[in-house]
């Protein structure tokens, strides 16, 4: 879900050798086009356009429900979550990878001043500062780990835990459905 451009469905798929079924639902036209273009050769990864909080896939449908820097963007987090566990198979895993809250003090600060560079780039190499403005307004505003970890729990997910990623500028987060 927030699929994108299909990376992530790309790289498992060829981990897996091409073996299993991916689904891969994008809201944005603009990505999804591009991604269904991009990866028109995998036969085995179906495209639709389609939000995170109304899924066109029947009830306990999926082992696994994966989305990657997608979840702070969607519209209400809590129906997006609803709908990842209604999707899920008994015994499914969710699997969410995002932005998230670094824990260490100086690498916290040092990627504070860094963060705040990224929308001048943005308007020197693309010539607009607002999309990367907006990319730092909505991880500074996101839940936290152990907030993201409550609030996974709160929708019905069972044996929540996180890993951190680079001190936390990033964290996987995972749940079942027991």
């Amino acid at each position: 879900v927030a699929a994108g451009t299909g990376d992530l469905a790309k790289m498992i798929s060829e981990r897996n050798k091409k073996k299993n079924i991916f689904y891969c639902v994008e809201p944005n036209k603009g990505m999804f086009e591009a991604g269904k273009e991009k990866l028109k050769s995998y036969t085995n990864i179906k495209w639709y356009l389609n939000s995170a909080e109304k899924l066109p896939f029947k009830n306990n449908s999926f082992d696994f429900y994966t989305i990657s820097y997608g979840i702070r963007n969607v519209t209400d987090i809590n129906q997006c979550l609803k709908e990842a566990y209604r999707v899920l198979k008994p015994g499914g895993r969710f699997f969410c990878l995002e932005f998230s809250t670094v824990k260490n003090e100086l690498l916290n600060f040092l990627y504070q001043k860094y963060s705040r560079l990224i929308p001048l780039i943005g308007k020197f190499v693309v010539g607009s500062k607002e999309p990367y403005e907006y990319l730092i307004n909505s991880i500074d505003r996101f839940y936290n780990q152990n907030e993201l970890v409550d609030l996974l729990k709160k929708n019905e997910f069972s044996n929540v835990e996180f890993r951190n990623l680079s001190n936390g500028i990033s964290a996987i987060h995972s749940g079942w459905k027991i």
